[in-house]
């Protein structure tokens, strides 16, 4: 097994275990949303270092955590888990920990090969002309969306700056949203 350069910021225990039967890399682990200053220390210095992928669990406080590391830590790639992919077997809950090692590898490789040219700018008349907000089944929409480009599920305001955090083209956001478009069609 190949060793990730990259330190991987996980929730807790279970996720670095998850991460580990997935992979050989170093983790470090939150414990929770409150995210303290040693934690973030930790970060800085392995983003100085070694690198940062941040993977946390498709849920809301996974995407605070995301939120507060990435804010105070410029720089970090970030890699997603679906939803789907993150239920367990059996049981209630959403977590990295529940993710299968073939998702857990997937998701840390689309984080390793994210567009680093500076896109062309997507406007947000350009999420409404996609139906990504303001329709009925803009939610919907959105998942696919995420799942699609691998920046995860955000809410209608998040989507706007995930897009740009992320860097992702103009042509690859129209591409995936007219997958979206032909998908519905066939349904």
């Amino acid at each position: 097994m190949k060793k990730i350069k990259e330190i991987i910021v996980v929730e807790g225990k279970d996720d670095t275990v998850a991460v580990k039967r997935a992979v050989d890399a170093d983790t470090i682990e939150t414990n929770g949303s409150a995210v303290d200053a040693s934690v973030i220390s930790r970060v800085k210095l392995a983003q100085e270092t070694r690198g940062v992928i941040i993977l946390t669990d498709p849920d809301f406080p996974g995407q605070k955590i995301r939120q507060t590391v990435s804010d105070q830590v410029p720089g970090c790639k970030h890699a997603f888990v679906t939803k789907k992919e993150a239920l367990p077997k059996s049981g209630r809950g959403i977590g990295v920990e529940h993710a299968s090692p073939a998702a857990i590898r997937k998701a840390l490789k689309d984080a390793q090969f994210m567009d680093e040219e500076a896109p062309e700018e997507i406007s947000k008349q350009d999420l409404i002309d996609a139906g990504l907000i303001g329709q009925a089944d803009s939610s919907e929409r959105r998942e696919k969306l995420g799942i699609d480009l691998k920046i995860g599920y955000t809410n209608g305001k998040q989507l706007y700056n995930r897009l740009k955090m992320f860097r992702i083209s103009k042509a690859a956001f129209q591409e995936a949203a007219a997958k979206i478009d032909q998908e519905d069609m066939n349904e």
